[in-house]
């Protein structure tokens, strides 16, 4: 590091231009991890970056007050950030914008933590107290300015998660419902802003609470299940679906459940394993089989062995015997009685499952996919 100090006088430009940048991110690395490093040393460290580099400094004004975030100094970290969003130089403060505006929004975040303090102590207030009208004030003039510092970021382009769920709540709590919506659906469906599935996720909840209507409900989520066919959030996808009238909503809650169990992350979620063998039982005795056929087509060369091989029966039943049962029963549907997996539920001699296992047999010989040889 000390060598590399020497970059700064050398008289290849392009060479000397790009110290400041690696000498600040090393450094910073340094002085993180060495065991001899204290707030002072980093403290100082940053304000001769800061000098060194214009171009670099709301970046190393951003990353000393996360440093010091990190270590507790919350206050120090909002003066830090009051300085950095003054800073100008010339014409080069217009291409730095976003960085500003970042920035503007990081010192909101450490208002709205502020914010959220009060908020918990005023509702332990009694709200016929004095001290509640002055403190419901001060929740409010902290609400405007935090508002303010989050307003020009999440209108950029961007990934805004942690101040976009902020300023919301803030908005929810003074009873802006419409400001909220405003603000959830820009994040999630302008085109300008890149594919998020948080942003669709937050919006889902948003509606959930404010007990919208089961369409726009369905609409969000189906987006999201475009995007992530794995999020635990598709079983609520596939119920909403499966109460529907319309017959391709049933269809696709079908869809959804072949796709979520298609992950190995979702491998053991016993619940998909029930809705699964609950559909599945529901959409044959509809005379649905084709639906089925639909989704088992592309599944049948890779599944058995993916979720309904011997060794799976053996872990499966000695780990989660609900789940080994609920997983037999599928396996009998779709591959029918001589499956691996459900050949050894079946063996399985066990008190608390001998109903559920004559009703799983009861039920695989009659709805079962597979028909037997003649």
């Amino acid at each position: 590091m000390h060598s590399y100090l020497q970059t700064l006088e050398d008289s290849d430009s392009s060479k000397r231009q790009a110290a400041p940048e690696i000498i600040w991110k090393l450094g910073s690395e340094i002085l993180f991890y060495h065991p001899k490093s204290n707030v002072e040393t980093f403290n100082t460290f940053a304000d001769q970056m800061k000098n060194i580099g214009v171009l670099n400094y709301l970046k190393i004004s951003l990353q000393h007050a996360l440093y010091l975030i990190h270590h507790g100094m919350l206050e120090d970290a909002s003066r830090n950030l009051s300085q950095a969003e003054t800073w100008r130089y010339g014409e080069k403060s217009s291409s730095q914008e976003i960085l500003i505006n970042l920035v503007q929004a990081y010192k909101g975040l450490l208002e709205y933590y502020s914010w959220s303090k009060k908020k918990m102590e005023l509702s332990q207030l009694d709200k016929d107290d004095y001290a509640y009208s002055t403190e419901a004030q001060n929740i409010f003039s902290h609400s405007w300015k935090t508002s303010v510092n989050f307003s020009a970021l999440i209108k950029t382009p961007g990934v805004w998660d942690p101040f976009v769920k902020s300023y919301v709540e803030m908005l929810e709590f003074y009873g802006d419902q419409d400001g909220a919506r405003k603000v959830l659906t820009n994040y999630a469906y302008d085109e300008k802003f890149p594919s998020n599935p948080n942003a669709h996720i937050y919006l889902y909840s948003f509606l959930k609470r404010a007990k919208a209507p089961r369409a726009e409900l369905l609409s969000v989520l189906k987006i999201l299940y475009q995007i992530v066919p794995s999020h635990k959030l598709m079983l609520e996808f596939h119920v909403l679906l499966r109460k529907s009238e319309k017959e391709e909503h049933q269809k696709l809650g079908l869809e959804v459940l072949f796709g979520l169990l298609d992950f190995a992350g979702c491998r053991k979620n016993v619940t998909a394993w029930k809705y699964l063998a609950n559909y599945l039982r529901q959409i044959l005795v509809k005379n649905h089989l084709g639906w089925v056929q639909e989704e088992w087509k592309t599944r049948k060369s890779w599944w058995p062995t993916f979720h309904f091989s011997y060794f799976w029966a053996k872990s499966d039943w000695k780990e989660d015997r609900d789940l080994a049962y609920e997983k037999a029963f599928v396996a009998g549907m779709l591959l029918g009685k001589g499956c691996r997996y459900f050949r050894y539920i079946l063996k399985q001699d066990h008190q608390d499952q001998r109903k559920k296992i004559k009703r799983m047999k009861k039920s695989v010989k009659k709805y079962s996919i597979v028909k037997p040889a003649v």
